[in-house]
């Protein structure tokens, strides 16, 4: 059975993945493996906490800055003690018209790896976004949830979805899970 919480955002993730022809983008993702499943024309993998996001943009073994079209950052947001300034890194490292799809939970457990800091809704992500630099007009931002999940959440570590007792159907007053896709 599918972890319940993930499986709207992924469709959705994919929709919007999808929706800017990743074939032709180079691609950084900051842990997580989502980028994987695309075919971007090049893909490169930071695992935090050894790439630290919050201190500085990523560099090569040279010293140069690296630069995306694509930066990924799926279930990484709510570990960073600065994600304020993350973002503005995030947003440094892309290249002019280049895209940003950050995914964090709003409402699930506690899980400290390494550590646990924050949660956002949707509006929450889209203002992050616009207050490191993001143009508002070039972000889209939604949620998923309802109470059957977030029951589920409350009861075990990785709720799974039953097709048989639980729904896909979303209540925007039970957001489990929160995602935002700006553009540069």
């Amino acid at each position: 059975m599918a972890l319940y919480n993930r499986i709207v955002y992924m469709k959705e993730a994919e929709r919007l993945l999808n929706g800017i022809d990743p074939h032709n983008k180079d691609c950084g993702e900051i842990s997580g493996n989502l980028g994987r499943k695309f075919k971007f024309k090049s893909f490169q993998r930071f695992d935090f906490p050894e790439y630290d996001v919050c201190a500085d943009p990523f560099v090569d073994d040279a010293g140069q800055p690296h630069s995306f079209d694509v930066i990924i950052a799926d279930q990484v947001w709510e570990h960073l003690d600065r994600p304020y300034r993350a973002t503005q890194n995030v947003l440094s490292m892309l290249r002019d018209g280049g895209y940003f799809y950050v995914c964090v939970p709003f409402y699930v457990r506690y899980h400290a790896y390494p550590v646990d800091c924050s949660r956002w809704t949707a509006r929450g992500l889209k203002n992050l976004l616009i207050e490191a630099g993001f143009d508002e007009e070039k972000i889209q931002a939604d949620q998923w949830g309802n109470l059957t999940c977030a029951r589920k959440e409350c009861g075990y570590r990785f709720a799974r979805f039953d097709p048989a007792t639980d729904t896909l159907e979303n209540d925007p007053k039970f957001p489990i899970i929160a995602w935002a896709l700006g553009q540069k």
